[in-house]
């Protein structure tokens, strides 16, 4: 326990210090927004393609880890969309169900990908880049087709959901290091270069970026929805992957990177999402934050359970 506390200790400071960062010497959204920016579109899609250029996939269970999570992920959305009529009885409205939904599904890859390399190394890195790549793509199809049809005033065509998607930077980096690393192809010592020194900023940045949207204001009264949406997300996630990984027979270093994967907090850009689609972000800002400060006791737990 000693171990995985301590290596979860540098993630919470670095997320705390952008929440302090954000109320004193940064106080103003547009500085945040270009920071957001620059780690969606930059700086975390190159430590992806770099990671998965330099990863030796061979010596890793890839179609374990990603199995677990994907198989987890997928079980995750269908039992959130069985239990909507249920949700429903209890005066949760679209809006609101969306916001449940991501909160339940998505995950924080700056804080997985962090404590991944503090535990594990380049190894760990690795384990949970091969985890993104099988999350990713589907977590984003579920939200945005769930917002467009139980959040968005103007319903989404497939055409426009399908576009979303495909416009993500994070599905292209997975697909480019994937690539990259199949194919063998020689990249010069120059790239290398440039990449290690965008990779090695990127978590640090995310996490502060992290912080600076958490929306403490929200933990004076969590409501219900909130409440639902953290035991989704941070107890009964990570009881599914881990169910599965074993049932895969993942054991070891493996089998605490479905741990470290499944029972982070909902990635913020969830936010951005409810915000851009019609779902309920005052609810989605309540869960995040919750889920974050939650982790600190439940991540733990989680991964010292398997570790």
């Amino acid at each position: 326990m000693a171990v995985v506390i301590a290596a979860l200790l540098p993630v919470f400071i670095l997320v705390v210090l952008g929440v302090v960062l954000k109320r004193s010497l940064m106080r103003l959204d547009t500085q945040w927004h270009g920071l957001e920016r620059l780690t969606y579109f930059v700086l975390f899609p190159m430590l992806l393609i770099q990671t998965l250029v330099k990863a030796d996939l061979s010596k890793v269970p890839v179609a374990g880890v990603g199995g677990a999570l994907l198989l987890s992920a997928l079980a995750m959305s269908l039992l959130c969309l069985a239990l909507r009529p249920a949700l429903t009885r209890l005066a949760i409205d679209g809006p609101a169900f969306t916001s449940i939904f991501q909160g339940a599904t998505r995950w924080q890859t700056y804080v997985a990908l962090s404590v991944s390399a503090n535990l594990y190394g380049d190894v760990g890195l690795a384990l949970a880049s091969v985890a993104m790549v099988a999350i990713i793509p589907l977590v984003n199809v579920f939200s945005v087709a769930v917002l467009a049809h139980y959040a968005s005033p103007e319903k989404q065509s497939a055409r426009a959901i399908a576009m979303t998607v495909i416009r993500n930077p994070l599905i292209w980096a997975c697909v480019i290091g994937l690539f990259v690393n199949v194919t063998h192809l020689p990249l010069p010592k120059l790239w290398h270069e440039v990449a290690d020194a965008l990779s090695r900023s990127s978590l640090a940045i995310g996490l502060l970026v992290t912080g600076a949207g958490l929306h403490l204001e929200g933990l004076v009264r969590p409501s219900a929805s909130a409440a639902i949406g953290v035991v989704f997300k941070l107890v009964l996630m990570p009881a599914i992957a881990l169910a599965l990984a074993v049932w895969f027979g993942l054991s070891g270093e493996s089998l605490a990177i479905v741990a470290i994967c499944s029972a982070v907090p909902t990635s913020s850009s969830a936010y951005v999402l409810a915000r851009q689609m019609g779902g309920d972000a005052p609810l989605l800002a309540q869960i995040i934050t919750l889920q974050t400060i939650l982790a600190a006791i439940t991540m733990p737990i989680a991964i010292a359970l398997v570790a």
